[in-house]
């Protein structure tokens, strides 16, 4: 008797545990998930704006453009949902992203961003460092005369990236979306800062350089049956995001396409490519292997729900 009463106490005090995690880590969990949700539409929209004015000033380019783009925001998808990502990844993807605005800007852009990190285990939020670039390319005037430069390298346990000032009148000094969504995700994240500073002449971030996975707000480790749940759901919202991102931008593709270039049917090449990667999407969201384990966090879930109701 004594030995059954000790496993329900243990069963018992484990799911209170479980409710207490979860009410502490539910509202810091969802602003941040608020946060990373942003990335998607705010990417697309700013890169489809560049294509627009592509398609206008040269057509092939435009093509190329579109190609590249398709790959860069594959990667977009893919780690706007992770909390941290190590720094080596997001400085291949930040030299991958430049050689996407040098399509548009060609001359009136360049970049110095180190081949790899001085600790291979150092993270930063995943694309904190594409959002920085971007920022400095929309506040800044560029020019083949006066070129916007951007410099990003490590100091004192930050990385550092500065770019040079030459601020568009209508937008004056304003930060806008970029910095606010990197700052409010290290502020939970992490209880390090991100610094601003402001020259003359130049505009300089610092971000934090973490060394391991945090949890939100300090949480202590949710339950493995919680965890599951929760890495369903956030398979689920990213490949069916991943689905309507295809389903707007590929026919948006297909009309410039035919509007500028109709013999030459160009949009095959994303389409079929962003495509391929799709189906792998589904196939890895979709495997029978899942079927175990939403059985597993089926019955988790009802045995919740027939305590709770005793």
């Amino acid at each position: 008797t004594y030995t059954f009463y000790s496993l329900y106490r243990n069963q018992l005090a484990q799911k209170l545990k479980i409710k207490e995690q979860t009410f502490l880590a539910g509202s810091a969990s969802a602003k941040f998930d608020a946060l990373k949700n942003q990335l998607d539409p705010h990417f697309l929209f700013n890169s489809l704006n560049v294509l627009t004015g592509l398609i206008d000033e040269n057509p092939e380019k435009a093509q190329q453009f579109t190609t590249a783009l398709s790959k860069v925001y594959r990667y977009v998808l893919e780690q706007k949902n992770k909390e941290l990502i190590n720094l080596d990844e997001e400085l291949d993807f930040a030299r991958t992203y430049i050689n996407l605005l040098k399509m548009r800007f060609e001359e009136s852009i360049s970049a110095e961003i180190p081949i790899r990190s001085s600790q291979p285990d150092f993270k930063i939020v995943p694309l904190s460092l594409q959002l920085l670039l971007e920022n400095a390319v929309k506040h800044n005037l560029l020019s083949p005369q006066q070129p916007l430069k951007i410099k990003v390298y490590e100091q004192a346990g930050f990385l550092v990236i500065e770019n040079s000032l030459n601020f568009k009148e209508s937008l004056g000094s304003k930060t806008g979306f970029g910095l606010n969504n990197i700052k409010e995700r290290y502020a939970l994240l992490s209880s390090i800062k991100m610094n601003i500073e402001k020259t003359e002449n130049k505009f300089i971030i610092k971000l934090p350089l973490l060394t391991k996975n945090v949890v939100i707000m300090n949480t202590k480790t949710m339950s493995e049956s919680y965890i599951r749940a929760r890495k369903r759901v956030d398979d689920l919202k990213e490949f069916y995001g991943n689905l309507i991102s295809y389903l707007l931008v590929i026919p948006f593709l297909i009309f410039i396409n035919l509007r500028t270039i109709p013999q030459f049917h160009w949009f095959w090449f994303p389409m079929i490519g962003w495509g391929i990667g799709l189906s792998i999407h589904a196939l890895k969201v979709f495997m029978p292997s899942y079927g175990w384990e939403e059985r597993k966090i089926r019955e988790f879930m009802e045995r919740e729900k027939r305590n709770n109701s005793m």
